[in-house]
């Protein structure tokens, strides 16, 4: 998923006003310093996302049968694939 500069930093502050506003939380380090490290996890994560989509179609694509996205069997197949590369890749299935 692509988001734009404004929405990443919208998001960071979002998320530092959610971590300030926790009691059970203590920081060590400038605010801004905190919402850049948020902003550059958010671009990290952003950018696995989109190599695991990425990785994903070029394997459906490689089928020898032609499957059409939006079709219940792509659909199976992006779920099945995406599983298997997030997994690979986070050591999570989703």
């Amino acid at each position: 998923m692509k988001l734009s500069r404004e929405k990443i930093n919208h998001l960071s502050k979002l998320i530092l006003h959610g971590f300030l506003e926790d009691d059970r939380l203590e920081f060590f380090c400038e605010e801004n310093d905190l919402r850049l490290e948020i902003v550059n996890i958010l671009r990290m994560e952003l950018e696995i996302e989109e190599d695991i989509d990425d990785t994903v179609r070029k394997a459906i694509e490689s089928y020898s049968k032609d499957i059409r996205e939006g079709t219940d069997e792509w659909d199976i197949l992006y779920h099945k694939h995406y599983n298997e590369e997030t997994k690979k890749r986070r050591g999570v299935s989703l």
